[in-house]
């Protein structure tokens, strides 16, 4: 069950949606997408915990769809940004996860980046081989990759 007090992290994102409700015309939409629960597991896991074995301090600091991951959560916020009615809708997806590169790569061209940018070279090394065993020796082909869309007619 969602908190109901606001996080500054909340407030940020009604104030982002504030601002993009300012920018459309009146009978315009704002269309708005983001992750839904478990965004690429089961490597997602696995990422967050390589990070946390050498950088505890790194580990998840960087995960703001995980405030707006579902229609709930995601309706609190374009409330309270103003946007008062819009159609939600979760669609459940996976993306394919052919090799353990593939996975990397969708690492590195994704929002966990910013937490590998601030590895050091030998911690940058010891996640990115965690990563490619656990591809490599699980069997893991695909991830979920859930979304939320959010429509609303301003």
């Amino acid at each position: 069950m969602r908190d109901t007090a606001a996080s500054s992290d909340d407030r940020d994102i009604a104030a982002a949606v504030r601002s993009l409700r300012g920018r459309v015309r009146p009978g315009g939409q704002l269309a708005i997408t983001t992750w839904g629960p478990r965004f690429l597991e089961p490597a997602s896991s696995i990422f967050w915990d390589s990070v946390r074995a050498v950088r505890p301090d790194l580990y998840k600091g960087f995960t703001p769809w995980d405030r707006i991951n579902d229609p709930e959560s995601l309706r609190a916020v374009l409330a309270e940004g103003g946007v008062e009615r819009a159609e939600i809708v979760a669609e459940p997806g996976w993306h394919p996860i052919p090799s353990p590169e593939a996975w990397w790569a969708a690492v590195m061209g994704s929002g966990y980046r910013g937490t590998v940018d601030q590895l050091d070279a030998g911690d940058f090394e010891r996640v990115r081989a965690a990563n490619f065993a656990f591809i490599r020796e699980s069997g893991t082909t695909e991830g979920e990759a859930n979304v939320v869309y959010a429509v609303a007619t301003i």
